[in-house]
């Protein structure tokens, strides 16, 4: 393991008193990677000021409590299901009254998680081709 040059000097007091104020750290989550991909992680841990084992096990317990339904990116979907719905009409010259409005509103309520749901099974497929 390779441990980034720390740009402040810490005491040995300031060390010890950081692990009495949590529990004991005795497993190790590990994975086999390429040389590239240890420099891609290298960089990235260093971009962030973190050893490289630090930012991975933040990275790590991150990805663990994300959740699938992650609520910001459904809402972001709905709101682009919104937008499509409504800029469809409006561009061919449509009325759209209140009560279409509220129509499509109530199927963005409904279909938003499906939807994001696609979306995001989408981005996972084209990193995987990558």
């Amino acid at each position: 393991m390779r441990v980034l040059p720390n740009t402040e000097t810490r005491t040995l007091e300031d060390r010890l008193s950081r692990s009495k104020s949590r529990p004991a750290r005795a497993y190790v989550a590990q994975a086999r990677v390429t040389g590239p991909e240890q420099h891609e992680l290298e960089s990235a841990a260093r971009r962030q000021g973190k050893a490289l084992s630090e930012w991975a096990r933040d990275v790590l317990l991150r990805e663990a409590r994300h959740s699938s339904g992650d609520a910001v990116f459904t809402e972001l979907i709905a709101t682009r299901m919104l937008m499509v719905n409504l800029l469809k009409p409006l561009a061919l010259g449509e009325k759209v009254s209140p009560a279409w409005i509220t129509e499509a509103m109530t199927m963005v309520r409904k279909e938003k998680h499906k939807a994001a749901q696609e979306v995001m099974q989408q981005y996972t497929q084209a990193a995987g081709k990558e």
